[in-house]
């Protein structure tokens, strides 16, 4: 019984199954809550701050990351992740504002509506979006040990972010900076659209040095949202019992 509470995560304790157990009721649960957090990815995503030194604006992406895997679980929130790089994928606007977009402004708060629904090979911020499935999955596990209810949400937290970027560093470096693509609209490469003196240099300024600080406080939110959520589940059930 006590293996069971540890593993149980925020949301299955926000939203219990209702009516009859079943496999049926409880798929259809699943399923709203992983579009659910896709849709929050979307709306994440239109939350843009344009970083003049980078093709990659700062979004609030990260923050709905950290939140599926640790509200959802390994299973549900990597699920999510993935349907939204699949919905995007098949060109379904859901992506960051392209830089097309982002050049005529310097913050882009979801209306008017500006999301880039393309193959994530083709642009810039491809990695980051896949580092997110990876991101969700690992701390989907954490928290089914119960680490987003105990201190250790911050380091759980901050493992997801080390795993976005240890996907979408590469990826900027060896598949865009480094082979001579064309930004989308211009004719300017992303390689020559960044400062720096080498790929490694580039990729580095152009794909993580900028995000360091804002990262720090989608984590820093996440890392109070999700044990706060947790103590008010608790609060109220221990008023019913």
């Amino acid at each position: 019984m006590q293996a069971q509470v540890q593993n149980q995560v925020l949301a299955d304790a926000l939203i219990p199954q209702f009516g009859t157990p079943s496999r049926v009721n409880s798929i259809v649960r699943d399923a709203v809550l992983i579009v659910g957090f896709t849709a929050l990815m979307t709306i994440c995503a239109q939350i843009a701050i344009k970083i003049p030194t980078t093709t990659v604006p700062i979004t609030g992406q990260t923050f709905g990351a950290l939140l599926a895997g640790g509200a959802l679980g390994s299973k549900r929130g990597t699920l999510s992740m993935l349907l939204y790089l699949l919905v995007g994928s098949v060109g379904v606007q859901v992506f960051a504002p392209p830089s097309s977009i982002m050049a005529e402004k310097t913050v882009h708060f979801i209306f008017p509506w500006s999301g880039l629904g393309d193959q994530v090979w083709d642009i810039s911020s491809g990695g980051y979006i896949v580092g997110f499935v990876l991101a969700a999955y690992l701390i989907g596990l954490l928290a089914e040990h119960g680490w987003v209810r105990r201190s250790a949400v911050a380091l759980s937290m901050l493992i997801g972010n080390v795993a976005i970027y240890a996907i979408g560093l590469p990826w900027l470096g060896f598949l865009f900076i480094g082979s001579g693509a064309v930004i989308p609209g211009t004719e300017l490469t992303y390689y020559d659209a960044i400062a720096g003196n080498d790929v490694l240099d580039k990729t580095l300024k152009g794909g993580l040095y900028p995000f360091i600080g804002g990262d720090a406080i989608k984590l820093m939110g996440a890392s109070l949202l999700l044990p706060g959520a947790w103590a008010l589940v608790d609060r109220v059930k221990g008023h019913r019992e």
